[in-house]
């Protein structure tokens, strides 16, 4: 059983306006909300089962890429996408103008 996050797949599930890494019959999630040119990261849960392993970074990173590859801004309402933007900084041109991180 993978227990690294590098290990684990993130599907994008769009139908629930999410990315979510399913594991030991548990879901860790990135919520957004899709706007007309952006994506606004709403909502960042580990299950308490799963903590520890880095999927709330793995869920951030492929949302923040997701942005990027499909050349959308991105308003980090989550506090979690907030503070990975800032740990990550190469992320920061995604972020809305005008919206602080």
């Amino acid at each position: 059983m993978p227990t690294s996050a590098d290990q684990l797949e993130v599907a994008h599930q769009p139908e629930k306006k999410r990315f979510a890494i399913l594991l030991d019959e548990n879901t860790a999630v990135l919520e957004y909300i899709p706007a007309k040119n952006y994506l606004v990261f709403t909502h960042t849960e580990v299950p308490p089962a799963l903590e520890g392993r880095g999927l709330a970074g793995k869920l951030a990173r492929t949302g923040l890429e997701y942005a990027k590859e499909t050349d959308q801004q991105v308003m980090p309402l989550c506090p979690y996408v907030a503070m990975y933007i800032r740990r990550h900084p190469e992320y920061k041109p995604l972020v809305l103008p005008g919206f602080k991180v």
